[in-house]
């Protein structure tokens, strides 16, 4: 009978070394294509975000440039209060860092950036709204 039970648990070690170096190599497997599969999708949102940011920025620069040329026609058109903050609105904007997406204050940049445009358009009495911004701004700037 001890034999028979040797061959048993050295029949149930076998499988059950086999089953584990089963495991271990999906495993494997799987995080190679986990890191491959991430990479791809982690850049493709990365596009996305980077776009997005882009297309916003680009929304409030065109505005300016609306503004200076309306200014440069008719020097008189607006308040030195408003030149004054269309002015630093295209400061905040020249110094954000498009080519650094890794600055800690990007967000912080942006809210700023958004900030001073609400206040360029409540002193110039238009709505203006970039129309692809986050829904959760969108419920913010409803509230107000």
């Amino acid at each position: 009978m001890d034999t028979k039970s040797n061959i048993l648990n050295d029949f149930l070690e076998e499988s059950v070394l086999l089953d584990e170096s089963q495991y271990q190599e999906g495993f494997k497997d799987g995080y190679k294509d986990g890191l491959v599969s991430g990479k791809e999708e982690g850049r493709e949102v990365g596009l996305n975000a980077g776009f997005q940011v882009g297309e916003e920025l680009g929304f409030y620069q065109g505005c300016i440039d609306v503004w200076n040329s309306a200014m440069q026609i008719d020097p008189d058109a607006f308040t030195s209060r408003v030149r004054k903050n269309i002015g630093q609105l295209k400061t905040l904007i020249d110094g954000f860092p498009l080519l650094e997406p890794e600055n800690e204050n990007v967000q912080e940049m942006m809210d700023n950036i958004r900030l001073k445009f609400r206040v360029v358009c409540a002193n110039l009495r238009v709505r203006l709204e970039y129309e692809g911004q986050p829904s959760s701004l969108n419920k913010d700037s409803e509230d107000m």
